[in-house]
């Protein structure tokens, strides 16, 4: 009896290595992912779906490989940010996943040693996050939204699908200054050979969003270019209802306007780059370093056309649009 319990013994010792392996490789890794629109937004259900789904397939699974504490901001309310990090640098996560540029500054304020993967921005290198984009050399990577250079393609869009458009209203959120000024003075640029005006429209609130619509809509032949801020993200049901009010041709974007009544849009889709984000987050989570990882450059664009918008102001979509388009919707 003694003999064999020092055998069963001496087995359980030999497998104590292996069970160990075998507890680390399963223990719960934690990361932060701090969104740009409120939880009850529809596009961020979707792009937690997608995020989630991209990392399982990676081998993170929700609750039992890997564990997401998510954060939401609310209408872009800036003010707020520096809590928010604060909150989440206190989780002690592994990684955080950002969205926009405000949102990724605030982290960058709180830390030099979690690895930060931004999404939804533009200028990570004039921002100051990283030193180049083949090498970022800190702690933070991740992927870019638009270069400034998109305005022309927005521009020459609303110019195709209402040629008699002279003066276009340049709105974007105030409090996103730095991406504001990024696009704006691109548009600007652009502008001129297309034979049309830019109008810069920043905005704050909802009455903004009203007085520069109405101002711009008296303006003979005017259009709408809605550039990236979290204000219009937070604000696209209003700015989209007063732009049919006005019956004014106005491009943006994201698809998420198109589908939610605006006449069009050309850009990237945030769930895809949520899913590209996942990537990163397993790179780093087997132990890449973010210094090692260059920032990514979108490859795929969409346009997006409503047709049941352009009836209802007036206009006819061009079959060169109609055909260029990834998606109509009827």
């Amino acid at each position: 009896m003694r003999r064999r319990q020092f055998i069963s013994l001496l087995g359980g010792v030999a497998t104590w290595p292996v069970m160990a392996r075998a507890q680390q490789s399963e223990r719960l890794h934690r990361i932060g992912v701090w969104f740009a629109n409120p939880e009850n937004d529809p596009e961020v259900k979707q792009e937690i779906a997608g995020f989630q789904d991209e990392l399982a397939k990676l081998g993170w699974v929700e609750g039992r490989t890997i564990h997401i504490d998510y954060r939401f901001s609310a209408g872009g309310d800036i003010d707020r940010y520096p809590a928010v990090a604060k909150d989440l640098i206190g989780l002690q996560p592994e990684l955080i996943v950002t969205q926009t540029t405000a949102a990724t500054a605030a982290l960058q304020r709180e830390t030099h040693t979690i690895p930060i993967v931004f999404t939804r921005v533009s200028d990570p290198v004039g921002s100051g996050f990283v030193s180049s984009l083949a090498r970022p050399s800190g702690n933070l990577t991740g992927l870019l939204q638009y270069e400034p250079g998109i305005t022309g393609k927005w521009l020459a869009m609303l110019k195709e699908i209402a040629p008699h458009i002279a003066n276009v209203a340049f709105m974007s959120g105030e409090r996103d200054a730095y991406s504001y000024n990024y696009f704006l003075q691109s548009a600007k640029t652009a502008a001129s050979p297309l034979g049309v005006e830019v109008v810069p429209n920043p905005v704050s609130d909802d009455a903004d969003i009203e007085r520069s619509l109405a101002a711009i809509a008296q303006l003979a032949n005017a259009g709408l270019l809605v550039a990236p801020s979290t204000t219009a993200i937070a604000r696209r049901d209003l700015i989209i209802s007063l732009a049919a009010r006005y019956r004014m041709p106005a491009v943006y974007p994201w698809r998420f306007f198109v589908t939610a009544g605006g006449l069009m849009s050309y850009g990237i889709d945030n769930v895809d780059l949520l899913r590209d984000a996942a990537s990163y987050v397993d790179r780093m989570l087997r132990g890449s370093k973010a210094a090692e990882l260059p920032v990514q450059a979108p490859t795929k664009y969409k346009t997006v056309v409503n047709l049941k918008t352009a009836k209802a102001i007036g206009l006819d979509v061009p079959a060169s649009l109609l055909v260029r388009a990834d998606e109509v919707i009827e």
